[in-house]
């Protein structure tokens, strides 16, 4: 018995998630004509892009900036079929500056592509040839993206989209295709180049997961060139919520449904072909089953094949399990007084450290700072927000979690220290988050966050398909398009959306 009253006359469709690849995909089907049903077990709708308030501060929770508002980007596209408004945002100026061990003077990634060619020819003598490479492929790679090609592709037709986007410039990249960073740093005699490498290292980590000597050059080609224009890197006014709250209310405009506090308990699985979801209602604990004609998970794979329980194919699962461990985040969020940021602070800093301090991974912080009159802080204060990749076992190993998160937390403020005014009178509010947190608000696995590492087996042409072994059940978000933030997410969606509509 369906709980939920629905126009049995069209296709219905059940999208567990309202992460921003969950919410994009739930709003383009209830406006292309499908009975849609959302469903999250969080309090508010966003995922890893949404935010929470404290004090008067708003906190953005994982991701803090956005790429494709430009026009022909894909939210600009995205958000123009759905009939409403872009946010308001402000281009990121540098995209990041970049700070490494010791040294005081920032990496400035400059939005203006001849500034930030003066910026690395500077910083990073001899290296141009390995740019211009970057961004021949990036140019090629950009134009075929921007055709929907479907990857990997899993039947005819997405065979069929894939062959529509290649012009004769997508076959430059060929050759690239088995490449790594590391190896064309190598190629272009570059492969000591310490300084260069641990730049590198530092911004793919954001994007692709992994190091430079493991991320895919054609993937790492779009990471390092999306920042500068024509596209580029946006700060949003008010918060990242922004995002969720546009997509909810063009999902609700056009007749679709979102439940918060519900749980996806199982994907109900016969004859192989999703067929219907198990729902939990957190708030009275009643369980009962919804049908579907399709089901679209914004979930990570890992979830996904626990969702499917004894119906996960067996390859399927196998690949899951083999996948190296994924990362999790440590973040602290702070709310000062402004006087504790410096005169002329960028929106997104990097910094890495000396020594082997318990911060992260390779021992860096990736910080966002609020900047006056963008809704993210009272009047005379502001935000920051840090964050580093960690393993997330120790965390949920630990038998001190308490100790384990304060010792994190002084460490962060201890580095963060030597960059702006931390006293404590100018930290107004503080609190951290570590794995146990996002898998509590986000129920990700084991709190994994930024998706499937970019490396030569998992990226791209060799990654999980948004198709699934079993049919009509979909994977949108960061485990088939990572790595670009919420615009990587909205290309899943697209992606499913149109494979739906040509199964339907």
């Amino acid at each position: 018995m369906s709980h939920i009253s629905i126009n049995q006359t069209k296709p219905r469709v059940i999208v567990i998630g309202a992460g921003i690849g969950g919410l994009t995909a739930a709003a383009l089907l209830a406006h292309r004509g499908y009975s849609v049903l959302a469903l999250d077990q969080a309090l508010v709708p966003g995922g890893c892009a949404s935010t929470f308030k404290r004090q008067g501060f708003t906190f953005d929770v994982g991701a803090t900036q956005v790429a494709g508002l430009e026009p022909g980007g894909i939210h600009h596209r995205i958000f123009s079929e759905l009939e409403i408004d872009l946010p308001d945002a402000t281009p990121c100026d540098p995209a990041c500056a970049v700070y490494l061990p010791g040294e005081n003077t920032p990496i400035n990634v400059w939005r203006d592509p001849e500034k930030w060619q003066d910026e690395r020819q500077k910083q990073f003598p001899g290296s141009e040839p390995f740019w211009q490479l970057m961004a021949t492929l990036f140019d090629a790679s950009w134009e075929f993206q921007g055709r929907d090609p479907v990857l990997p592709p899993r039947n005819l037709w997405d065979l069929g989209q894939l062959i529509q986007a290649v012009r004769p410039n997508t076959f430059i990249t060929a050759p690239f295709t088995l490449l790594t960073v590391g190896d064309a740093l190598r190629l272009f005699g570059l492969g000591n180049d310490r300084r260069l490498r641990t730049f590198l290292d530092l911004q793919l980590k954001l994007y692709s997961q992994v190091n430079a000597e493991e991320t895919a050059l054609l993937y790492a080609a779009t990471a390092l060139s999306v920042s500068q224009l024509p596209q580029g890197l946006f700060h949003l006014q008010g918060s990242m919520q922004v995002l969720s709250d546009r997509l909810v209310s063009a999902l609700e405009r056009d007749g679709g449904k979102l439940l918060m506090r519900h749980t996806v308990e199982q994907i109900k699985v016969e004859n192989g072909k999703a067929t219907a979801v198990v729902i939990r209602n957190q708030k009275t604990g009643e369980v009962w089953t919804e049908t579907a004609d399709h089901v679209v998970a914004n979930v990570t794979v890992q979830n996904l094949v626990q969702l499917l329980g004894e119906k996960a194919p067996f390859g399927y699962k196998q690949r899951v399990q083999k996948l190296p461990s994924a990362s999790g985040a440590f973040v602290i969020y702070l709310g000062v007084d402004a006087s504790a940021i410096p005169l002329d602070c960028p929106p997104h800093l990097q910094f890495m450290y000396d020594g082997n301090g318990p911060i992260g991974e390779n021992n860096s912080l990736f910080v966002s700072v609020s900047h006056a009159g963008d809704g993210r802080a009272p009047e005379g204060k502001a935000t920051i927000i840090a964050s580093s990749f960690v393993d997330p076992e120790p965390w949920w190993r630990t038998e001190d979690y308490s100790g384990l998160k304060e010792k994190y937390t002084q460490e962060a403020i201890a580095k963060l220290a030597q960059y702006f005014y931390l006293k404590p009178e100018t930290i107004v509010y503080q609190e951290a988050a570590t794995p146990r947190t996002f898998a509590h608000y986000t129920a990700r696995d084991r709190g994994i966050v930024g998706g499937i590492g970019q490396r030569i087996p998992t990226f791209g042409p060799f990654g999980f398909a948004n198709r699934t072994p079993i049919n009509h059940l979909w994977l949108v978000g960061d485990s088939t398009h990572p790595g670009e933030g919420t615009a990587g997410v909205s290309y899943s969606a697209l992606t499913v959306v149109r494979q739906i509509q040509v199964e339907s």
